[in-house]
């Protein structure tokens, strides 16, 4: 199997030794868990916004599209989802501070870093295939991970979807930040102790 596939089929199980080492050196403490607070919400919103555009299609365990999104956040970065988890976790990690919090924050960078790099070769990969000209196009007028600063004046128009469907996609990814968080906390009163 191809390292990338394998990343790309288990992107929301990858990050769990990254949690559990998190949860191990844990030890919030202020002012930076406010921080982390604001990193979280950024990350977040910025999913929420993407997935206004994109919808449920992003959560599979296939790489391709039916069509290409080009729409909202797309149109100034090619993978919005990508950049918004980056920065939940670096929230994250923040947010549990500890002695290690510096080396985790590059530690988490480094693995969201090569796994994405990984993911997005496969995904220019597929997508080229399925969309030959009008991906090349889109991808030498918008970056990766690294956002314009003003939108792609080809991106197409398109509604984005209504608060109640994004939160039903968006709900797995909450939950999981809950629980993150939840655990987080529980091993600082245990700490405590």
């Amino acid at each position: 199997m191809d390292i990338r596939q394998f990343f790309f089929k288990n992107r929301s199980y990858t990050p769990i030794p990254l949690v559990l080492l998190l949860l191990f050196f844990s030890k919030p403490y202020q002012p930076i868990i406010y921080f982390g607070f604001i990193l979280l919400a950024i990350g977040e919103l910025g999913r929420i916004w993407a997935n206004s555009y994109a919808g449920g299609r992003t959560r599979t365990t296939k790489v391709g599209a039916s069509k290409l999104c080009t729409s909202g956040p797309f149109a100034y970065l090619r993978n919005p989802l990508y950049l918004g988890n980056m920065i939940i976790y670096l929230g994250i990690v923040l947010i549990a501070g500890g002695s290690t919090v510096w080396f985790m924050l590059c530690i988490t960078l480094l693995f969201f870093i090569i796994q994405y790099l990984l993911i997005v070769s496969l995904e220019q990969e597929t997508l080229t295939k399925l969309f030959d000209k009008e991906y090349l196009t889109y991808c030498k007028n918008v970056p990766a991970l690294i956002p314009r600063l003003t939108p792609w004046k080809l991106a197409t128009k398109q509604e984005p979807l209504c608060f109640k469907k994004v939160l039903k996609s968006e709900k797995s990814t909450l939950l999981n930040i809950l629980l993150i968080l939840i655990l987080i906390f529980i091993r600082a009163q245990i700490s405590a102790i």
